[in-house]
Protein backbone atom coordinates (compact mmCIF):
# COMPACT_ATOMS: atom_id res chain seq x y z
CA UNK A 1 0.00 0.00 0.00
CA UNK A 2 1.01 3.67 -0.79
CA UNK A 3 2.49 5.77 2.25
CA UNK A 4 -0.57 8.00 3.83
CA UNK A 5 0.56 11.10 5.15
CA UNK A 6 -2.16 13.40 4.53
CA UNK A 7 -5.06 13.96 2.93
CA UNK A 8 -6.30 17.22 1.86
CA UNK A 9 -9.57 17.01 0.02
CA UNK A 10 -12.67 17.80 -1.25
CA UNK A 11 -15.75 15.76 0.69
CA UNK A 12 -19.03 14.16 0.29
CA UNK A 13 -21.45 14.54 2.43
CA UNK A 14 -23.77 11.15 3.22
CA UNK A 15 -26.20 11.77 5.53
CA UNK A 16 -27.02 8.57 6.93
CA UNK A 17 -26.44 6.44 9.91
CA UNK A 18 -25.50 2.64 10.23
CA UNK A 19 -24.58 2.44 6.95
CA UNK A 20 -24.02 -1.52 6.43
CA UNK A 21 -21.21 -2.99 4.37
CA UNK A 22 -24.07 -4.69 1.88
CA UNK A 23 -25.30 -0.67 1.18
CA UNK A 24 -21.50 0.28 0.56
CA UNK A 25 -21.17 -2.55 -2.00
CA UNK A 26 -24.20 -5.14 -2.68
CA UNK A 27 -23.48 -8.50 -2.95
CA UNK A 28 -24.13 -8.81 -6.34
CA UNK A 29 -21.14 -6.86 -7.42
CA UNK A 30 -19.34 -9.91 -4.76
CA UNK A 31 -18.61 -12.42 -8.06
CA UNK A 32 -15.09 -10.58 -8.86
CA UNK A 33 -12.39 -12.52 -8.52
CA UNK A 34 -9.94 -9.05 -8.16
CA UNK A 35 -9.64 -6.35 -6.09
CA UNK A 36 -10.56 -3.37 -8.86
CA UNK A 37 -12.78 -2.54 -10.45
CA UNK A 38 -15.64 -2.06 -7.26
CA UNK A 39 -16.14 1.24 -7.34
CA UNK A 40 -18.31 0.69 -9.88
CA UNK A 41 -20.52 -1.02 -7.42
CA UNK A 42 -20.20 1.53 -4.23
CA UNK A 43 -23.65 2.03 -3.04
CA UNK A 44 -25.23 1.08 -6.46
CA UNK A 45 -28.85 0.61 -5.34
CA UNK A 46 -28.85 4.27 -3.90
CA UNK A 47 -27.00 5.28 -6.88
CA UNK A 48 -30.39 4.40 -9.18
CA UNK A 49 -31.65 7.68 -7.97
CA UNK A 50 -30.62 10.27 -9.42
CA UNK A 51 -30.78 12.84 -6.31
CA UNK A 52 -28.38 9.95 -4.87
CA UNK A 53 -25.17 12.39 -3.47
CA UNK A 54 -22.58 10.27 -5.47
CA UNK A 55 -24.78 11.29 -8.64
CA UNK A 56 -24.68 15.24 -8.04
CA UNK A 57 -22.06 17.08 -10.20
CA UNK A 58 -21.20 19.00 -7.35
CA UNK A 59 -19.25 16.52 -5.13
CA UNK A 60 -17.62 14.76 -8.53
CA UNK A 61 -14.02 13.98 -7.79
CA UNK A 62 -13.92 14.30 -3.85
CA UNK A 63 -11.96 11.64 -2.02
CA UNK A 64 -13.18 12.32 1.64
CA UNK A 65 -16.07 11.07 2.61
CA UNK A 66 -17.89 12.36 6.02
CA UNK A 67 -20.81 9.78 6.88
CA UNK A 68 -22.85 9.21 9.71
CA UNK A 69 -22.42 7.29 12.86
CA UNK A 70 -22.11 3.03 12.72
CA UNK A 71 -20.69 3.36 9.24
CA UNK A 72 -19.54 -0.21 7.89
CA UNK A 73 -21.66 -2.02 9.94
CA UNK A 74 -22.71 -5.78 8.87
CA UNK A 75 -20.38 -8.20 7.52
CA UNK A 76 -16.89 -8.42 7.07
CA UNK A 77 -16.47 -7.69 3.82
CA UNK A 78 -13.67 -6.25 2.65
CA UNK A 79 -15.27 -5.45 -1.00
CA UNK A 80 -16.84 -2.58 1.23
CA UNK A 81 -13.46 -0.45 2.08
CA UNK A 82 -12.27 -1.65 -2.19
CA UNK A 83 -15.27 -0.21 -3.91
CA UNK A 84 -14.56 2.97 -1.11
CA UNK A 85 -11.13 3.38 -2.46
CA UNK A 86 -11.62 2.37 -5.82
CA UNK A 87 -13.84 5.19 -6.37
CA UNK A 88 -11.09 7.52 -5.32
CA UNK A 89 -12.12 7.97 -1.48
CA UNK A 90 -8.57 7.80 0.66
CA UNK A 91 -10.44 9.10 3.76
CA UNK A 92 -14.27 8.25 5.40
CA UNK A 93 -15.42 10.51 8.71
CA UNK A 94 -17.73 9.08 10.69
CA UNK A 95 -18.48 9.71 14.82
CA UNK A 96 -17.99 5.53 14.50
CA UNK A 97 -17.10 2.94 12.79
CA UNK A 98 -17.88 -1.04 12.74
CA UNK A 99 -14.32 -2.56 14.30
CA UNK A 100 -13.88 -4.91 11.34
CA UNK A 101 -14.51 -2.27 8.71
CA UNK A 102 -12.00 0.04 10.42
CA UNK A 103 -9.16 -2.91 10.57
CA UNK A 104 -10.19 -3.58 6.66
CA UNK A 105 -10.04 0.19 5.74
CA UNK A 106 -6.37 0.75 7.91
CA UNK A 107 -5.06 -2.91 5.85
CA UNK A 108 -5.22 -1.07 2.42
CA UNK A 109 -4.88 2.56 3.61
CA UNK A 110 -8.01 3.67 3.82
CA UNK A 111 -8.28 6.41 6.43
CA UNK A 112 -11.07 6.11 8.73
CA UNK A 113 -11.36 8.94 11.27
CA UNK A 114 -13.31 8.92 14.40
CA UNK A 115 -14.78 12.34 15.31
CA UNK A 116 -18.02 13.13 17.82
CA UNK A 117 -20.73 13.84 16.59
CA UNK A 118 -21.25 17.65 17.04
CA UNK A 119 -17.99 17.53 15.17
CA UNK A 120 -19.16 15.28 12.30
CA UNK A 121 -22.69 17.41 11.87
CA UNK A 122 -20.45 20.65 11.64
CA UNK A 123 -18.41 19.30 8.60
CA UNK A 124 -21.08 17.40 7.03
CA UNK A 125 -23.52 21.29 7.29
CA UNK A 126 -20.36 22.90 6.17
CA UNK A 127 -19.85 21.04 2.87
CA UNK A 128 -23.52 20.69 1.93
CA UNK A 129 -23.16 24.60 2.13
CA UNK A 130 -19.99 24.70 0.08
CA UNK A 131 -19.17 21.70 -2.04
CA UNK A 132 -15.66 23.39 -2.29
CA UNK A 133 -14.63 23.54 1.27
CA UNK A 134 -11.25 21.82 1.62
CA UNK A 135 -10.57 18.81 4.38
CA UNK A 136 -6.76 18.13 5.63
CA UNK A 137 -7.05 14.70 7.39
CA UNK A 138 -3.58 15.26 8.45
CA UNK A 139 -2.50 11.17 9.57
CA UNK A 140 1.04 12.92 10.82
CA UNK A 141 -0.40 14.83 13.15
CA UNK A 142 -3.65 12.53 13.90
CA UNK A 143 -5.73 16.24 13.11
CA UNK A 144 -8.62 16.97 11.00
CA UNK A 145 -8.98 20.48 10.15
CA UNK A 146 -11.35 22.34 8.25
CA UNK A 147 -9.67 26.20 7.96
CA UNK A 148 -12.55 27.71 6.24
CA UNK A 149 -15.07 26.60 9.24
CA UNK A 150 -11.88 27.09 11.79
CA UNK A 151 -12.56 23.75 12.81
CA UNK A 152 -8.83 21.66 14.08
CA UNK A 153 -10.07 18.36 15.54
CA UNK A 154 -7.71 15.69 17.36
CA UNK A 155 -8.62 12.10 16.06
CA UNK A 156 -7.46 8.27 18.06
CA UNK A 157 -4.64 6.31 15.91
CA UNK A 158 -2.65 4.02 17.62
CA UNK A 159 1.23 4.37 17.33
CA UNK A 160 1.26 0.80 15.35
CA UNK A 161 -1.33 1.85 13.17
CA UNK A 162 0.31 5.30 12.56
CA UNK A 163 3.22 3.84 11.78
CA UNK A 164 1.98 1.49 9.64
CA UNK A 165 -0.18 4.54 7.34
CA UNK A 166 3.03 6.42 7.58
CA UNK A 167 5.22 3.90 5.98
CA UNK A 168 2.64 2.30 3.75
CA UNK A 169 3.01 -0.93 5.68
CA UNK A 170 0.40 -3.51 4.56
CA UNK A 171 0.25 -6.93 6.50
CA UNK A 172 3.14 -8.41 4.13
CA UNK A 173 5.16 -5.07 4.54
CA UNK A 174 5.76 -5.64 8.19
CA UNK A 175 6.55 -9.37 7.63
CA UNK A 176 9.34 -8.39 4.48
CA UNK A 177 10.95 -5.67 7.25
CA UNK A 178 11.88 -8.97 8.89
CA UNK A 179 13.14 -10.75 6.33
CA UNK A 180 16.23 -11.28 7.35
CA UNK A 181 15.61 -12.77 10.54
CA UNK A 182 13.23 -14.95 8.57
CA UNK A 183 16.29 -15.97 6.08
CA UNK A 184 17.98 -16.92 9.15
CA UNK A 185 15.56 -19.15 10.72
CA UNK A 186 14.80 -20.72 7.39
CA UNK A 187 18.41 -21.55 7.30
CA UNK A 188 18.82 -23.16 11.12
CA UNK A 189 15.80 -25.26 10.31
CA UNK A 190 16.08 -29.10 10.01
CA UNK A 191 16.29 -30.44 6.73
CA UNK A 192 13.38 -33.06 7.21
CA UNK A 193 10.99 -29.90 8.54
CA UNK A 194 8.19 -28.90 5.32
CA UNK A 195 9.26 -25.66 3.45
CA UNK A 196 7.34 -23.40 1.58
CA UNK A 197 9.31 -22.89 -1.64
Amino acid sequence: MQAVREVVARAVPLDRSDVDTDQIIPSDWLKRVERTGFGEGLFSEWRERSDFVLNQDRYRDAQILVAGPNFGTGSSREHAVWALEDYGFRAVISPRFADIFRNNALKIGLVPVELPQDVVTRIMQAVEDDPSLEIVVDVVDRRVAVPAIDLDEPFVLDDHTHHRLLNGLDDVGLSLQHEDEIAGYEQSRPSWAPRVT
